[in-house]
């Protein structure tokens, strides 16, 4: 008897630490942007729409248009990803998607004039890159693997992989997603992923409307659950806004739209 009641709260306290019904996002905007295909950044005034080759900026109290950046066709910009703000530099995840074998970098744009103006090559390394984020001091980006290319590298949805990069991009550290999560990423991967004010990482699939709250564990190689949010959004890139805490940014691929919300303790 005393084994079925231990086993009942165990089972308990795992629904209760990974679905969370006590945190909700309510919507706070929404507005179309062409643009809104891969991913999102955004800093005090602007937003940062990123498109496959593309990239438009969009005033953040209105949506209004502001400029953008367009990429050749076949130009060495393949496929953008999510991207991040850092010291007025836009930074953005970018792969070879859907080349094989994946080959990824960091592309960096001048936030203000949205010209390119660096870049970083991983090379390849663990896979797609599919974002980047700067929190703590430190360097972290994501690399996805997939299902549909498993017969070709031999590896599927579970290797994709978190990477902790020094200020020089010299690698510190590397996690892999837990079970549960990599089963709501498959057939695809982890797309996007930001650091939330409470200190974990957000991230997303493709498909599901959620978010995924994770930690870096204390010991061991793989990232632990802590709890699943629903959002009203499919997947893609996500940016937290630093200068509003609670409020996030993301983009709805099929509709072509930003759509923000805050999160409701």
């Amino acid at each position: 008897m005393k084994r079925v009641i231990i086993i009942s709260m165990m089972l308990l306290i795992n629904i209760n630490t990974c679905f969370c019904e006590e945190n909700k996002f309510i919507e706070l905007m929404r507005f179309n942007a062409k643009e809104a295909r891969q991913g999102i950044a955004v800093d005090e005034q602007f937003i940062y729409v990123i498109g496959t080759r593309e990239i438009g900026k969009y005033d953040k109290e209105n949506g209004k248009f502001i400029k953008s950046w367009v990429g050749e066709e076949k130009g060495p910009i393949i496929h953008l990803d999510s991207g991040v703000i850092i010291n007025s530099k836009l930074y953005c995840a970018h792969s070879n998607y859907p080349g094989i074998p994946m080959t990824s970098s960091i592309e960096i744009w001048d936030a203000k004039t949205l010209k390119h103006i660096d870049s970083h090559s991983f090379g390849i390394n663990w896979g797609s890159c599919t974002w980047v984020d700067y929190y703590d001091g430190y360097w972290w980006a994501s690399f996805a693997q997939y299902e549909k290319w498993k017969s070709e590298t031999g590896k599927g949805s579970e290797w994709t992989t978190l990477v902790k990069f020094d200020s020089d991009w010299q690698e510190l550290g590397s996690w892999v997603f837990p079970e549960d999560v990599i089963q709501r990423f498959r057939p695809m991967s982890n797309s996007g992923g930001s650091w939330g004010p409470d200190g974990l990482i957000y991230c997303t699939g493709h498909d599901h409307p959620e978010l995924y709250g994770i930690q870096i564990p204390k010991t061991g190689s793989v990232l632990e659950l802590i709890k699943t949010v629903p959002i009203d959004n499919t997947g893609q890139g996500i940016a937290w806004d630093r200068s509003k805490p609670g409020v996030i940014y993301t983009i709805s691929k099929k509709d072509r739209q930003v759509r923000v919300f805050k999160l409701i303790k």
